[in-house]
C-alpha cells in the first residue's frame, strides 16, 4: 500500500507440512488455496515454437522452464530461491535468448532497501550475463536498480533497448581514467556480446524514457525533487521523429492525479496516449508528437476512470484501452482482436475474461489468458491460421477438480444514501442465508476490487463463509470525488462504508449477526482493526495481515526514503493521526485479534504489528501475531501462506463457527 514500492507475487507447486491440530478438511483447503500460482510469467518465442514460464518450487522457490509446444518437452533452465532475490519476469528476446528481471528487499545499515537487476540467459540455460552497467570498485552511491527494458526491437532479434542507470567512479573527475557517467540513459545492447550503443547519454536529472516500439526514444521524464525528497511532480519532454531536440510535453502530479500521464507512444499515429482528467475522471487522449501537440479525446466513461491502454506484440502496438466498472472491460481498436475476444469468451464461458498476452513475431500464433470468477485462469496457445486452441498451463493447478464459488456484483446502500459497489461470494451449494460471514476490505487504500477470482475470498467461501468485498470511498477507479482525500485522511467515510457492508449482510438475511468477522491485508488489515475499534460489538473477530496500525509510525517509516514528503502528505496531519490509528484505540477493541506480518516488509514495518499486539495484550485482550522471517509485504511463500490460512481457519471456527 506504500507509495514507494510495488512488489510482485510469485508461485509454488509444493506444499508445507500441516499445522498441528488442524482438521483434515482445513488442511486440504489451506494447501489448495495457499499454494502460490503457477505461470507467474509466461511468454511465447518469436518463432511461436516455444513458451517460457516461471513456476513454483518449495516455499518461495521459483523455476524458469522452457516448453517445446510441438513435443511438450520441458527443460528447467534457472532456479531462484528468493533469499533475497526472486524472479519477477522473463521474456524471449530471440528464439535462443531470454531476458529476466529479479529483485528483492535487503538491509542497508538499518533500512530496508528494494533492489532489482536485469540479466540475459540462453534458452539452454547457459551464459547468464548481467545487463546493467558493470559495477565499479569505487562507484558513487548505492546501486539499487540497473534499468528497465524500453523496447524489444522486433526487427533486430537478440538486441534490446534498455533504460540504464549509471554510477560514476569516485576520484576520476579531471582524469582520463574511470567512468564518469552518472544518471539514467538509454543503450541498445547486443545480448550475445553485451556491446552497448548509446542512444541517450546518462542524465542526472532523468527519471524515465519511453520509446515507440520501433527503437526510437520519444519521451523523457524528470521527477522533481526538493532537496533529496520527491515532490510528486514529473515533467515530460518529447521530440519529433526528425529531430534530436527535446520540447516541453506536459507534467503530472501524483499527489492529486492531475496533469498529463503518458501511457504509451504509438509510431503509427506519431502520437502519445495519455490520461487526463475529464469531469473528475481519467479519460484517454492522444497527443501528436509532430510539434503541434494536437490533442484528441479517445475515450471517457461517466462512471469510472479509463485505466490503461492495451498493448500487444513485440512492437507493443496499441490495440485498445481498458476500464473497470464491475469487471475489467477492454475496447479494441482492432476489429480482429475484438471479434476473437468475443468468440473466445463464448467458447470458454467459465473464463470470460480474455487477455492477449503475447504473439509470435509474425502474429500468427497467440498466447492467451482466460479467467473467470470461479476459475483462476488458463493460458492457451492459439494458431490463427488453423483456428486451433490448445491449453498451455493452468494458473492454479492445486485447485483442479474443486467447485469454486461464483461472485456476484452487488450494491450496498451506505448510511448517507450513497450506493457502494461491492462483490458477494457465497459458499458453493449453500442456502445463502444465516451464514457465518466475513467482510474483506481491499488494500491500498488507493486500489479497488473487481469481479474475478480472489484466492483469499475463495478460501473463506470454501470454509463456509459468506464474503463481501466493498469498494469503499477512498478506492481508486471511480474518479476524484469517490477517492476523496484518500482512505487515511477520510478514514471515517471509508470505515463507515465497510461497516455498512457488514450490516447489509445482516439486513439481507445472508449473515448471522452473531457470527460476523472482518479480515484484511495491508490497508484492509488497517480497516479490520479500525473497524473493530469503531464498532466494538459488530464483529466477533478480526484478522489483520501486514496492517497499518499507527499513522504516525507510517510517516516515520518513510523518513529515510526519497518519497518521505509524499507519504507524509498522503497520510496527512491533525487529529486523525491519533483518532485514525488502531494502535491508539487498542483499548476500544473487545474481540479476539489475529495478525500476520513478514519481518522484511518495506510497505508497512513489522514494528506496527509488534506494538499493536502488545497494546491489545496489555488490556487483557485475546491477541496474537504470527511473524514470518525473511518475507515481505506479499508473503510470497507457499509454506507461509498455508500456515496463515490454516491459522485463519482455526481462528474463525473458534470465534464465529464454521
Amino acid at each position: 500500500m506504500r507509495l514507494r514500492l510495488g512488489l510482485l507475487a510469485s508461485a509454488s507447486l509444493f506444499v508445507a507440512a500441516p499445522v498441528f491440530g488442524a482438521d483434515a478438511s482445513l488442511i486440504a483447503d489451506a494447501k489448495a488455496f495457499g499454494t502460490r500460482p503457477s505461470a507467474q510469467s509466461v511468454d511465447i518465442s518469436p518463432s511461436g515454437k516455444e513458451v517460457l514460464t516461471i513456476d513454483p518450487g518449495k516455499g518461495p522457490l521459483s523455476i524458469l522452464t522452457v516448453v517445446d509446444l510441438a513435443s511438450g518437452a520441458q527443460r528447467s533452465i534457472l532456479n531462484s530461491n528468493a533469499d533475497p532475490e526472486a524472479l519477477y519476469w522473463c521474456k524471449f528476446a530471440s528464439d535462443s535468448q531470454v531476458v529476466c528481471k529479479y529483485g528483492g528487499v535487503t538491509y542497508v545499515d538499518s533500512d530496508l532497501i528494494p533492489f532489482s537487476r536485469l540479466f540475459t540467459i540462453g534458452t539452454d540455460g547457459k551464459g547468464i550475463k548481467p545487463l546493467g552497467q558493470p559495477a565499479h570498485f569505487s562507484e558513487e552511491g548505492l546501486r539499487q536498480f540497473d534499468g528497465e527494458i524500453l523496447d524489444w526491437l522486433p526487427k533486430s532479434p537478440g538486441s534490446v533497448l534498455m533504460e540504464r542507470e549509471y554510477h560514476a567512479e569516485t576520484g576520476t573527475t579531471g582524469t582520463h581514467m574511470g567512468d564518469t557517467r552518472s544518471g539514467i540513459g538509454v543503450d541498445r545492447i547486443d545480448l550475445s556480446t553485451l556491446k552497448p550503443t548509446t542512444l541517450e547519454p546518462p542524465r542526472s536529472w532523468a527519471s524515465d524514457y519511453m520509446s515507440d516500439g520501433r527503437g526510437n526514444v520519444r519521451l523523457l521524464a524528470s521527477a522533481e525533487k526538493r532537496g533529496s525528497d520527491l515532490t510528486g511532480v514529473t515533467k515530460w519532454r518529447y521530440r519529433t521523429k526528425d529531430s534530436s531536440d527535446w520540447k516541453t510535453f506536459g507534467e503530472y502530479d501524483v499527489r492529486d492525479n492531475s496533469g498529463t500521464y503518458p501511457l504509451a507512444v504509438d509510431a503509427e499515429c506519431d502520437c502519445a496516449y495519455v490520461l487526463r482528467k475529464t469531469n473528475g475522471r481519467d479519460a484517454l487522449y492522444t497527443v501528436k508528437l509532430d510539434g503541434s501537440l494536437a490533442t484528441k479525446l479517445v475515450a471517457a466513461n461517466p462512471q469510472v476512470d479509463i485505466s490503461s491502454v492495451v498493448r500487444f506484440g513485440r512492437g507493443q502496438r496499441v490495440i485498445g484501452y481498458s476500464y473497470t466498472d464491475d469487471r475489467r472491460r477492454t475496447v479494441y481498436f482492432d476489429p480482429e482482436f475484438s471479434t476473437l475476444a468475443k468468440a473466445l469468451a463464448q467458447a470458454i464461458p467459465k473464463q470470460p475474461l480474455i487477455s492477449f498476452a503475447e504473439a509470435s513475431a509474425d502474429g500468427s500464433k497467440l498466447l492467451i489468458l482466460a479467467r473467470g470468477d470461479a476459475d483462476p485462469g488458463t493460458y492457451y496457445y492459439y494458431d490463427k491460421l488453423n483456428h486451433h486452441l490448445d491449453e498451455v498451463e493452468r494458473v492454479r493447478p492445486a485447485l483442479e477438480g474443486r467447485t469454486l464459488a461464483s461472485v456476484r456484483t452487488i450494491s450496498v446502500k451506505a448510511s448517507d444514501g450513497v450506493q457502494i459497489p461491492a462483490y458477494l461470494t457465497l459458499p458453493s451449494g449453500s442456502s445463502g442465508k444465516n451464514l457465518p460471514a466475513v467482510v474483506l476490505p481491499h488494500g491500498g487504500p488507493s486500489s479497488r476490487d473487481a469481479w474475478g477470482f480472489d484466492w483469499l475470498a475463495q478460501f473463506l467461501a470454501a470454509r463456509g463463509y459468506a464474503v463481501i468485498q466493498p469498494n469503499y470511498r477512498g478506492s481508486a477507479g471511480y474518479g476524484d470525488q469517490w477517492m476523496g482525500a484518500n482512505g487515511f485522511q477520510d478514514w471515517r467515510k471509508a470505515i463507515d462504508d465497510v461497516t455498512d457492508s457488514a450490516r447489509y449482510l445482516v439486513a439481507q438475511g445472508i449473515a448471522d449477526p452473531k457470527r460476523l468477522a472482518i479480515v484484511g491485508w495491508s490497508y484492509g488489515g488497517y480497516a479490520a482493526l479500525q473497524s473493530a475499534a469503531v464498532e466494538p460489538t459488530l464483529y466477533k473477530a478480526a484478522v489483520a495481515i501486514a496492517p497499518v496500525t499507527d499513522l504516525a509510525m507510517l510517516k516515520d517509516e518513510a523518513e529515510h526514503y526519497t518519497n518521505s514528503r509524499l507519504v507524509k502528505d498522503f497520510v496527512g496531519s491533525g487529529p486523525q493521526i491519533v483518532q485514525g490509528s488502531p494502535l491508539q484505540r487498542a483499548s476500544e477493541i473487545k474481540v479476539p485479534v489475529l495478525m500476520f506480518h513478514g519481518d522484511m516488509d518495506l510497505n508497512v514495518g513489522i514494528a506496527e504489528s509488534d506494538k499493536m499486539v502488545a497494546a491489545l495484550r496489555a488490556d487483557g485482550d485475546d491477541a496474537s501475531l504470527v511473524r514470518f522471517k525473511g518475507l515481505d509485504h506479499q508473503l510470497d511463500d507457499t509454506d507461509a501462506r498455508i500456515e496463515m490460512l490454516t491459522k485463519i481457519g482455526e481462528f474463525l471456527e473458534r470465534t464465529i463457527g464454521h
